[in-house]
């Protein structure tokens, strides 16, 4: 009896295999891949940081000021250790970035992934915004962007490979009220990244960008609860994106599935 039923299972399961479609499930590997993550301790950054951890990467994890976020990360990830390297120096600073690599090149040699997702903002209506926030935002986004992309093409371009991602965001096509400043730094961060895919497109290196939308982290965390339910029924799935969402785009991107795809923007933004 039990050796009929075990066959009656059988016969069942295959059925099933047969006539059911296929569905195609990427697992992605990133084993001997060297990745870095500007702002990579906290928020979206952390969720694709460890992300490239858990498929094999090698990450060099890149934060500006709070080092209790690092810690953090570094405690919680001790499995990964051998591949997590954390660095501090400000991405705004050309100087400090020059030796940042300098320091990759001798450590690692070559550089596989650059994922751009340092950025701050500081909101205020255009009249009263001053001159310091509007260039703070604008050398933390755009500048540190232009410089992380710089170095990192030269290294990429002599192993004819590479992949440049860099996470901007629906503010720099639909303008926030109160974000001048970010929405500038972020379309020029898409325009780069136009302008650079056209540059390095024969050296087998994709350039692309994510606009995340609106994702539950600390960065939205001064925004009113008012606001947040105004900013939720803009967005058609009626809620936030979690960072994990983001960095699964993110891995998409750098991975060999995509190797077709550049000089675009993936929208992750439940439909705003």
């Amino acid at each position: 009896m039990a050796q009929l039923e075990s066959r009656f299972i059988s016969v069942i399961f295959d059925f099933a295999l047969r006539t059911t479609p296929k569905r195609v499930i990427f697992v992605f590997n990133f084993k001997d891949r060297v990745a870095i993550v500007t702002g990579g301790t906290r928020g979206i950054g952390k969720a694709i940081s460890e992300a490239f951890l858990k498929a094999g990467a090698k990450v060099i994890i890149t934060y500006v000021s709070n080092d209790q976020k690092a810690e953090h990360l570094k405690v919680e990830n001790t499995l990964y250790s051998e591949r997590m390297d954390i660095k501090k120096f400000d991405i705004s600073n050309y100087d400090e970035v020059e030796r940042f690599y300098d320091y990759v090149q001798e450590k690692y040699g070559s550089i596989d992934v650059l994922v751009n997702n340092a950025g701050v903002r500081k909101d205020s209506l255009l009249g009263f915004m001053t001159k310091e926030d509007w260039q703070s935002v604008l050398n933390v986004n755009l500048n540190g962007t232009f410089y992380m992309c710089k170095f990192a093409v030269k290294n990429m371009i002599r192993r004819r490979y590479g992949r440049i991602i860099a996470i901007t965001s629906p503010s720099s096509h639909i303008g926030f009220k109160g974000q001048s400043n970010y929405a500038a730094s972020k379309s020029g961060q898409v325009g780069m990244a136009r302008a650079l895919s056209k540059e390095v497109a024969g050296y087998g290196i994709t350039v692309n960008c994510i606009s995340p939308g609106f994702v539950s982290t600390e960065l939205i965390g001064d925004i009113s609860e008012s606001l947040i339910e105004e900013y939720k029924n803009m967005i058609p799935l009626k809620k936030f994106a979690t960072p994990e969402q983001i960095a699964s785009g993110v891995l998409f991107l750098a991975s060999e599935e995509a190797s077709y795809i550049t000089g675009t923007t993936l929208a992750i933004d439940g439909g705003i």
